[in-house]
């Protein structure tokens, strides 16, 4: 019997993504500029959708956006994007916007989440009962799947929030208009591009902020590994997947962090836990379509 055909929507802070897929199969996609305008942005995707969902019959929409997110059905922030630093979307009811004229199952989720459940589908995370995908771009965020399912408490997690140890000499204020010194405030692009005068994908990899920035994410690595004791760490981003040797640097000062404390936490085993994504730039997306999938086959 044939996979069902359905939608998904991976709504970016820059840019948003619909498209038709069929397993991980893509059919049809669709591409928009994320804007400052989300009653522009989601009209044009919604009635791309409408469109869709007459050519291809579509069973289900899944829609994996940038957070804050409201993820919990019986609130009224439920489908709504929360207070967020991009301007013009607090408030914005995403899931009532995309879901007009369509009558199926609908999953939603924070973009991040989306992700680790594709690549917990059909990437780096397979087989993986307890993993997470950790972008770091424009902005940090971290989705983790716990037995195939996207974990939350009263909200998603918040991982690119969180406080670390920084160089007692560092004074930089960071850049998050929440905390400052987050880790987003420390080690988003935007963060890196404001401490080094340039961004981040035209600094040399031998540049000294990269010392800094190395350091901080690892202690948030570090932080997951010692409370959910992840399988996997998938990390995606244009400074996360987008510059290839920080990895072996970050699994280096993960290690020297953890200090020998767990077992299979080495240097050296740290390479099967912190992975690029094998669905590289794609890995939003897919996500969109996995929480479709998820909408459609239990109800997630």
């Amino acid at each position: 019997m044939a996979e069902p055909r359905v939608a998904g929507v991976e709504l970016g802070g820059t840019k948003s993504i619909a498209v038709v897929a069929q397993g991980r199969n893509i059919i049809d996609r669709a591409q928009w500029p994320t804007g400052h305008d989300p009653v522009k942005t989601l009209a044009a995707i919604a009635d791309w959708l409408e469109n869709r969902q007459r050519t291809f019959n579509l069973a289900a929409l899944g829609i994996a956006s940038f957070g804050p997110l409201g993820i919990t059905p019986a609130s009224q922030d439920f489908g709504r994007i929360l207070d967020t630093p991009k301007p013009g979307w607090s408030g914005t009811d995403v899931i009532g916007a995309l879901s007009r004229g369509f009558d199926g199952p609908i999953g939603i989720h924070t973009d991040v989440a989306g992700a680790a459940l594709a690549e917990g589908s059909w990437g780096a995370s397979v087989d993986c009962y307890t993993h997470a995908y950790i972008t770091i771009g424009t902005g940090i965020g971290g989705g983790i799947v716990i037995g195939g399912r996207p974990y939350a408490g009263i909200h998603h997690p918040e991982i690119g929030h969180i406080r670390v140890r920084r160089a007692p000499s560092d004074r930089f204020a960071g850049i998050c208009p929440f905390h400052g010194d987050c880790l987003e405030g420390l080690a988003s692009g935007p963060a890196i591009a404001a401490r080094a005068g340039q961004p981040a994908e035209n600094l040399p990899a031998d540049h000294p902020i990269w010392a800094t920035v190395t350091a901080e994410i690892a202690e948030m690595l570090c932080s997951l590994i010692l409370t959910i004791s992840p399988e996997r760490i998938v990390l995606g981003g244009g400074v996360g997947f987008g510059q290839a040797w920080l990895l072996p640097r970050l699994r280096h000062a993960t290690a020297c962090l953890l200090n020998n404390y767990l077992p299979g936490h080495t240097e050296e085993s740290l390479k099967g836990v912190i992975v690029p994504p094998s669905l590289g730039a794609d890995a939003g997306v897919y996500g969109g379509v996995a929480l479709a999938v998820a909408a459609l086959t239990r109800g997630l």
